[in-house]
């Protein structure tokens, strides 16, 4: 019987251990890898050390930022991750109707998902989306993106 109180507090530290490996691996969502992605504009660039990263979107989010409008619904935002020359990864912020809803309150960033993809536009299940919306949270003030600023000073200029 003294070993009963044991067994549970052994399979509890388990079945932690288990949860918070699980939460570490990206979930599946609603964010899609944009078909249309030689048809997005790139308004900026940022470098990060080794690390050169294409920030991409459509137009017509270009235009709302600019007119002070909300980002329509089913917009993309890519960031392409370069390094050494070659795609790296992607990472795609897409926006959806309701889509903050399928979170927790303290997880939302309004109703854009994100997700990452392989160089092939795989997804990458071994990315932490959840991580991903803790850092665009801080930017709610300028719809979540950490380069609001940069679409207000693009010039329509396509950028190499």
């Amino acid at each position: 019987m003294k070993n009963v109180p044991l067994r549970i507090l052994l399979l509890t530290v388990v079945a932690g251990v288990a949860l918070i490996g699980w939460q570490a691996v990206a979930e599946t969502n609603r964010t899609t890898f944009p078909a249309n992605i030689d048809q997005l504009v790139h308004y900026t660039t940022v470098t990060r050390g080794e690390v050169t990263e294409h920030m991409l979107t459509t137009p017509e989010a270009i235009a709302a930022v600019k007119n002070g409008q909300p980002i329509p619904n089913g917009t993309h935002f890519v960031l392409v991750d370069y390094r050494q020359g070659e795609v790296f990864r992607y990472f795609v912020m897409e926006r959806g109707d309701g889509w903050g809803a399928e979170y927790p309150e303290d997880r939302r960033t309004g109703d854009w998902q994100f997700q990452w993809f392989e160089p092939d536009r795989s997804v990458n299940m071994a990315e932490n989306t959840a991580r991903c919306q803790s850092c665009h949270q801080g930017r709610s003030g300028s719809e979540f993106l950490f380069t609001y600023d940069r679409i207000l000073d693009f010039d329509g200029a396509m950028i190499d």
